[in-house]
């Protein structure tokens, strides 16, 4: 067996921090819930927490949906064409990434309250945001942009172009080329910033809660258990939100590996 050189040694080294950060931080939730059980077993059969858990996974999958509607044609043509302004669009989709989410926050409010420039619109056609559903939604989509756009638009930029020049000459149209060779080809990609968009809106709280206090989403609930009943009563829930999360992701890992088994 080969013993690695001085550099990797360093690098496993140095590498090894955030993944033993993440693990201490595991423990020391996990360790607090083997101290007091019962609290942790009242919160898993807590009506409110599993309300709140079916709505956060929910909202963030509805808003994973919509995004990749509108965001999977916005990353081809991202990743396909040349266009003046291009730069700017750029700019304008890693927004989310940079600004506070507070920031955001706001910005969905401004947009959708019911005296908002979409707000009044919606209220019209009988949607209202304010402390429903769909703002919930909303604001998950609204953060969750920059994740999905920008790894479908890599996923597009790594098929050759040829491949979709060979069918166009061969008689197919855009439409049958996109659907039938460039789409198939970025599955990988589609599932995993689906993945990172519905894990973004499942984390979010503050541009949340600027728009929807109520119904509460988990991170909400989190909060507002740690205003009224302490530390513990909030890891209690974050704990069985942490199990969640871990479950699905590993869930949804392997739905995608099957599917891009299929693909292939």
């Amino acid at each position: 067996m080969n013993r690695p050189d001085l550099f990797t040694s360093m690098c496993a080294f140095f590498g090894s921090v955030p993944v033993i950060l993440i693990i201490l931080g595991l423990l020391v939730l996990i360790s607090l819930q083997l101290s007091n059980p019962e609290l942790f077993v009242e919160s898993i059969t807590d009506p409110s927490v599993i309300s709140s858990l079916t709505l956060t996974v929910s909202a963030a999958a509805c808003a994973t949906m919509i995004l990749s509607l509108f965001g999977t044609p916005l990353a081809y043509i991202l990743s396909r064409k040349r266009f003046l302004g291009k730069a700017v669009i750029e700019g304008l989709i890693d927004l989310p990434l940079i600004i506070p989410h507070t920031v955001a926050g706001i910005i969905v409010y401004l947009l959708f309250m019911h005296q908002g420039i979409i707000g009044q619109v919606s209220i019209l056609a009988g949607i209202r945001f304010q402390e429903t559903f769909s703002g919930i939604v909303i604001a998950m989509l609204f953060v969750s942009i920059p994740y999905y756009v920008n790894t479908v638009r890599e996923g597009f930029s790594q098929i050759p172009i040829r491949l979709e020049y060979v069918a166009r000459s061969l008689g197919a149209t855009p439409g049958k080329v996109f659907f039938h060779i460039t789409l198939p080809l970025t599955t990988r990609h589609l599932i995993t910033g689906g993945l990172m968009a519905w894990g973004r809106g499942v984390s979010e709280f503050a541009a949340v809660v600027m728009i929807a206090y109520n119904p509460m989403i988990i991170s909400t609930l989190i909060y507002q258990r740690f205003n009224t009943g302490g530390l513990y009563a909030a890891t209690a829930v974050a704990s069985v939100m942490v199990l969640l999360s871990l479950l699905l992701f590993i869930c949804i890992r392997i739905i995608g590996i099957r599917v891009l088994r299929e693909a292939r």
